[in-house]
């Protein structure tokens, strides 16, 4: 299990692969974000888009579903998270994209109201298969300290 103490400011990693389908966006778009541009190629392609693109939620979606496969290798204490801060969708994600993530810890800090916790702040940047920064944010996340004893 790998606690809080385990974690240092300052470390990266690199994970995740994600092939990104043209049912999927439609799906997703159809169930959360119908706005013409997700659902339509005729649509999207007299956009900015100029093709299909993938809602930017659901891009947070897959990139929270390479993390959760991320942490489930090493069996990370996560006790969930207060949120996001800095969301930018900088570049469209089309079916066919393929989607990896890194991340760099930027603080980690005893919580001062709950000595069960750790508060860990993390740039994720999602990359295309170009090495294109496609999302980026930064999370806060709550990890469980390491039991006394």
């Amino acid at each position: 299990m790998r606690f809080f103490e385990d974690i240092a400011v300052g470390e990266k990693h690199s994970f995740g692969s994600y092939p990104v389908t043209r049912e999927e966006v439609l799906d997703f778009a159809r169930k959360y974000d119908p706005q013409p541009f997700h659902l339509s190629d005729e649509a999207a392609a007299a956009t900015h888009f100029g093709r299909l693109a993938a809602s930017g939620w659901h891009v947070c979606a897959m990139a929270m579903a390479m993390l959760v496969e991320h942490m489930k290798a090493f069996e990370q204490a996560s006790l969930g998270s207060p949120g996001l801060d800095e969301l930018r969708w900088q570049r469209p994600v089309h079916p066919g994209d393929m989607l990896r993530c890194e991340t760099e810890v930027l603080a980690a800090r005893p919580s001062a109201s709950r000595p069960e916790m750790g508060l860990v702040k993390s740039r994720m940047t999602v990359f295309n298969q170009d090495d294109v920064a496609v999302t980026t944010f930064v999370s806060n996340a709550m990890i469980a300290t390491r039991p006394a004893g």
